[in-house]
């Protein structure tokens, strides 16, 4: 269960996260998919309002995970930009 500083970390993240037009490319290459940008930020936003999604941090990432959809995203934790988003 997630606990109301998860919650509100992951608000904070949803509210700062940003993109670069690799992060698209990437996304679509790990994921094997074809998605817009909009859909893409629209499935990273699911992620991370999602009540079941952990945060985890390890070095200078953020890991967070959504069992349900089977995704990990990776955001640099220092300017919130996501990195990747692979299967899990």
């Amino acid at each position: 269960m997630r606990t109301l500083a998860n919650r509100e970390f992951l608000a904070k993240v949803k509210e700062h996260i940003c993109y670069t037009e690799l992060v698209y490319q990437r996304v679509n290459k790990k994921l094997g998919v074809s998605l817009t940008p909009v859909e893409i930020e629209a499935m990273v936003q699911t992620v991370l309002t999602n009540s079941m999604s952990t945060i985890k941090k390890c070095g200078k990432n953020y890991y967070v995970t959504d069992e349900h959809h089977h995704i990990r995203l990776t955001i640099n934790s220092f300017n919130f930009r996501l990195i990747t988003v692979d299967n899990v």
